[in-house]
């Protein structure tokens, strides 16, 4: 039954992630878009057809919309990989199609989905391999610098500066130059770090 599907769907994956991201039909890349910097395995992640286990263990774990369970993904591997929605969202679609999860209306246009008994069944008859890709995820976020205790302390320090000054008052044409300076400052600094 799975196989059918499978085949049934392979277009749509790869045209979508292809469209996303043009390198990986899951849309899985090394670092983030735009930075032209290859990840582990030559920037591709997961094989084709993982992303279903991914997606439907984190389900498992906690009923999620597509959005939580976009950035789940990024967090397990530590920011190195990221999926797009074009490759996550119909990868629910299968597992729905499958009778793996369900779907209910959370309001708003979002669906809250679930694992089914079914679900439960398939994630227990592949529990080796699915333990595998998340023993990969773990060791990609543990080399991941862009999740380090420093580097979030000092992101979040950023966040909640900007946000205090931005929306604390009126801001002098003075004052905006100047922290618009300090940002570009600290850019070129990273840069050539």
């Amino acid at each position: 039954m799975f196989g059918r599907h499978h085949h049934h769907h392979r277009g749509r994956w790869d045209g979508q992630g292809d469209e996303h991201h043009g390198r990986h039909p899951f849309g899985f890349h090394g670092g983030h878009p735009g930075r032209g910097r290859g990840g582990r395995m030559g920037g591709r992640f997961f094989d084709h057809g993982d992303l279903r286990f991914v997606v439907l263990k984190l389900i498992a774990e906690k009923p999620s919309h597509g959005y939580e369970l976009i950035k789940a993904i990024e967090t397990a591997a530590g920011g190195a990989y990221s999926p797009s929605p074009g490759v996550v969202y119909p990868t629910l679609t299968l597992l729905e199609e499958l009778g793996y999860v369900t779907a209910s209306d959370a309001g708003g246009g979002k669906k809250l989905y679930t694992i089914t008994a079914e679900g439960e069944a398939f994630l227990a008859s592949n529990d080796a391999p699915i333990r595998s890709l998340f023993e990969r995820m773990a060791e990609a976020a543990s080399a991941s610098a862009a999740f380090s205790p420093q580097i979030l302390r000092a992101r979040e320090n950023l966040k909640t500066a900007l946000r205090l000054k931005l929306h604390g008052g009126q801001l002098s044409a003075e004052q905006i130059a100047a922290i618009a300076k300090a940002l570009d400052d600290a850019a070129s600094v990273i840069e050539a770090i």
